[in-house]
């Protein structure tokens, strides 16, 4: 099977799952039933139907949208392979995405990946007690003021910028009221929107250590092999080549911020294409707002699956 030198494959993180994503698919290919029923006797009970049925509230607990979305985007990279499409040249992925680029990579077993971003969901939301922390995402505001009004904000408390999605797109988190803070601060600062998300766990930050501890620990017990794909890491921007360090890179990870700006600035150091492997087409958008000159593609339906094979 041929690399293609000009391919980079990314792989999305929470926020792009929904009841219902993948049924095309689920029904029509072995491929993908076979990897819900993997992740299934992992995790013990029936991820496909809680995908399928919901509800909503049920698939939204971090811990069951881990192991979901990387079950989604792991199978459908291997019917992408399956269908003749070409080896990419560079893996990244958005937060939780970066797991399922490293199994894509071959620095994870699937069941393995499943079981450890399992535990990550459930530690992450367990790290901070429900209503305690926040996020928000800010909208046209350049990086270096949000950066300087959250440590402004932050008092006594935590509140950082810990997403860079785009330019002019911020996502910032930390204790709930030093969120609120910081959320006055930039709106007065002449951020055009700063919308509260729908998230309770102030992932990517500081407050998130106790989490990357007790995850390091499971890790600890877990092959990470070289990668046979270089991936792209969120927390330097940049490639590695040793399984060993990548395996401290995604504990660091839990509480550091996303640099996705960068990531897709390197990806683009030597790709041409760009294709979102999961469901959803939020990491279509952002590298559209990050690189115009990136050619992107989309997997989320049979139509769109077949236009990124042709591109």
């Amino acid at each position: 099977m041929n690399t293609r030198s000009d391919l980079a494959f990314v792989f999305p993180g929470q926020g792009s799952q929904k009841v219902g994503m993948l049924a095309e698919f689920y029904q029509a290919e072995a491929l993908v039933r076979e990897h819900f029923a993997k992740a299934s006797d992992v995790l013990g009970f029936d991820l496909w139907q809680l995908v399928s049925e919901g509800p909503d509230e049920r698939l939204n607990l971090t811990e069951n949208t881990q192991p979901a979305l990387l079950t989604s985007s792991v199978s459908l990279y291997q019917l992408w392979l399956q269908r003749g499409g070409a080896i990419p040249a560079l893996l990244a992925g958005h937060s939780l995405g970066e797991w399922s680029a490293l199994v894509c990579a071959g620095v994870l077993r699937f069941e393995d990946a499943v079981n450890l971003v399992r535990l990550r969901g459930r530690y992450m939301q367990e790290a901070v007690p429900q209503g305690v922390g926040a996020m928000a995402a800010v909208i046209g505001l350049e990086d270096s003021a949000i950066v300087s009004i959250c440590a402004e904000s932050a008092g006594d408390q935590v509140v950082s910028a810990v997403n860079f999605n785009s330019p002019g797109q911020v996502v910032i988190a930390g204790h709930k009221e030093a969120v609120e803070r910081a959320s006055t601060a930039l709106s007065s600062a002449g951020a055009k929107r700063v919308l509260p998300l729908p998230v309770s766990a102030p992932f990517h930050t500081s407050l998130m250590k106790p989490a990357a501890e007790r995850l390091a620990t499971d890790m600890a017990a877990v092959p990470f092999a070289d990668p046979g794909i270089p991936v792209v890491h969120n927390v330097s921007a940049d490639i590695e080549g040793s399984g060993e360090k990548i395996r401290q890179l995604m504990i660091e990870q839990i509480y550091s911020p996303v640099r996705w700006v960068d990531c897709i600035q390197r990806l683009s150091g030597r790709a041409t294409t760009a294709v979102e492997c999961g469901p959803g087409k939020v990491l279509a958008g952002l590298i559209k707002r990050i690189n115009k000159d990136l050619v992107v593609g989309t997997l989320d339906s049979e139509g769109s699956f077949q236009s990124s094979l042709g591109l």
